[in-house]
Protein backbone atom coordinates (compact mmCIF):
# COMPACT_ATOMS: atom_id res chain seq x y z
CA UNK A 1 0.00 0.00 0.00
CA UNK A 2 1.56 3.29 -1.02
CA UNK A 3 0.82 6.56 0.69
CA UNK A 4 0.83 9.96 -0.89
CA UNK A 5 1.64 13.20 0.83
CA UNK A 6 -1.19 15.67 0.53
CA UNK A 7 -0.57 19.27 1.49
CA UNK A 8 -3.53 21.32 2.64
CA UNK A 9 -3.10 25.05 3.16
CA UNK A 10 -5.19 27.88 4.51
CA UNK A 11 -4.57 31.60 4.81
CA UNK A 12 -5.49 32.97 8.22
CA UNK A 13 -5.29 36.65 9.06
CA UNK A 14 -4.09 37.36 12.59
CA UNK A 15 -3.19 40.74 14.00
CA UNK A 16 0.02 39.87 15.83
CA UNK A 17 3.58 39.60 14.60
CA UNK A 18 4.69 36.28 13.14
CA UNK A 19 7.42 36.16 15.81
CA UNK A 20 4.89 36.41 18.64
CA UNK A 21 2.57 33.78 17.14
CA UNK A 22 5.47 31.42 16.38
CA UNK A 23 6.88 31.78 19.89
CA UNK A 24 3.53 31.01 21.49
CA UNK A 25 2.68 28.02 19.29
CA UNK A 26 6.20 26.58 19.33
CA UNK A 27 7.31 27.10 22.93
CA UNK A 28 4.06 27.41 24.90
CA UNK A 29 1.52 25.08 23.28
CA UNK A 30 0.48 23.89 26.75
CA UNK A 31 -1.20 27.31 27.21
CA UNK A 32 -3.44 26.90 24.14
CA UNK A 33 -6.14 25.06 26.09
CA UNK A 34 -6.57 28.24 28.17
CA UNK A 35 -7.06 30.29 24.99
CA UNK A 36 -9.41 27.90 23.21
CA UNK A 37 -10.86 25.39 25.70
CA UNK A 38 -13.71 24.45 23.38
CA UNK A 39 -11.19 23.11 20.87
CA UNK A 40 -8.17 22.05 22.93
CA UNK A 41 -8.70 20.27 26.23
CA UNK A 42 -5.04 19.61 26.95
CA UNK A 43 -1.52 19.39 25.64
CA UNK A 44 0.95 17.07 27.39
CA UNK A 45 4.67 16.80 26.83
CA UNK A 46 5.69 13.12 26.66
CA UNK A 47 9.31 13.40 25.51
CA UNK A 48 11.82 16.22 25.28
CA UNK A 49 11.28 19.84 26.22
CA UNK A 50 8.74 22.43 25.10
CA UNK A 51 9.90 24.09 21.91
CA UNK A 52 12.67 21.66 20.99
CA UNK A 53 13.13 19.43 17.97
CA UNK A 54 12.42 15.79 18.73
CA UNK A 55 9.85 16.52 21.42
CA UNK A 56 6.65 14.48 21.44
CA UNK A 57 3.39 16.12 22.46
CA UNK A 58 -0.04 14.56 22.94
CA UNK A 59 -3.03 16.79 22.19
CA UNK A 60 -6.52 16.23 23.55
CA UNK A 61 -8.96 18.10 21.37
CA UNK A 62 -12.59 18.25 20.30
CA UNK A 63 -13.22 18.02 16.55
CA UNK A 64 -16.25 17.08 14.44
CA UNK A 65 -18.31 16.55 17.60
CA UNK A 66 -15.90 14.05 19.16
CA UNK A 67 -13.11 14.07 21.73
CA UNK A 68 -9.87 13.01 20.03
CA UNK A 69 -6.18 12.53 20.72
CA UNK A 70 -3.22 13.24 18.45
CA UNK A 71 0.47 12.48 18.88
CA UNK A 72 2.78 15.14 17.46
CA UNK A 73 6.53 15.08 16.84
CA UNK A 74 8.37 18.36 16.39
CA UNK A 75 10.60 17.68 13.37
CA UNK A 76 12.05 21.16 12.80
CA UNK A 77 11.88 24.69 14.17
CA UNK A 78 13.12 27.67 12.19
CA UNK A 79 13.02 30.89 14.20
CA UNK A 80 14.31 32.93 11.25
CA UNK A 81 11.28 32.08 9.09
CA UNK A 82 8.92 31.56 12.06
CA UNK A 83 8.08 28.05 10.95
CA UNK A 84 7.66 24.72 12.65
CA UNK A 85 7.47 21.31 10.99
CA UNK A 86 5.28 18.80 12.77
CA UNK A 87 4.58 15.17 12.14
CA UNK A 88 1.23 14.06 13.47
CA UNK A 89 0.78 10.35 13.94
CA UNK A 90 -1.48 9.01 11.20
CA UNK A 91 -2.40 6.15 13.48
CA UNK A 92 -3.84 8.54 16.05
CA UNK A 93 -6.03 10.31 13.50
CA UNK A 94 -7.20 7.06 11.94
CA UNK A 95 -8.16 5.70 15.32
CA UNK A 96 -9.85 8.90 16.46
CA UNK A 97 -11.95 9.20 13.32
CA UNK A 98 -12.48 5.43 12.95
CA UNK A 99 -11.93 6.11 9.31
CA UNK A 100 -11.56 4.15 6.18
CA UNK A 101 -9.62 5.72 3.34
CA UNK A 102 -12.79 7.17 1.86
CA UNK A 103 -13.90 8.92 5.04
CA UNK A 104 -10.44 10.13 6.07
CA UNK A 105 -10.20 12.82 3.38
CA UNK A 106 -13.19 14.89 4.57
CA UNK A 107 -11.83 14.72 8.13
CA UNK A 108 -8.58 16.33 6.95
CA UNK A 109 -10.48 19.22 5.39
CA UNK A 110 -12.52 19.85 8.53
CA UNK A 111 -9.30 19.54 10.53
CA UNK A 112 -7.75 22.26 8.37
CA UNK A 113 -10.68 24.56 9.23
CA UNK A 114 -10.31 23.56 12.89
CA UNK A 115 -6.64 24.61 12.82
CA UNK A 116 -7.46 27.88 11.02
CA UNK A 117 -10.06 28.70 13.67
CA UNK A 118 -7.63 27.74 16.44
CA UNK A 119 -5.01 30.07 14.91
CA UNK A 120 -7.55 32.90 15.01
CA UNK A 121 -8.25 32.15 18.68
CA UNK A 122 -4.53 32.26 19.48
CA UNK A 123 -4.04 35.45 17.49
CA UNK A 124 -6.99 37.10 19.25
CA UNK A 125 -5.54 36.17 22.61
CA UNK A 126 -2.09 37.46 21.76
CA UNK A 127 -3.52 40.82 20.63
CA UNK A 128 -4.92 41.31 24.15
CA UNK A 129 -1.49 40.54 25.63
CA UNK A 130 0.27 43.38 23.81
Amino acid sequence: MSSKLEILEADVEINVTPVKFHEYFTRRPHHISNVSPGKIQGCDLHEGDWGTVGSIIYWNYFHDGKAKVAKQLIEAIDDETNSITLKVSKEMFWRSTRASRASFKPARKTLLQFLADLSKDIGGHLVTQA
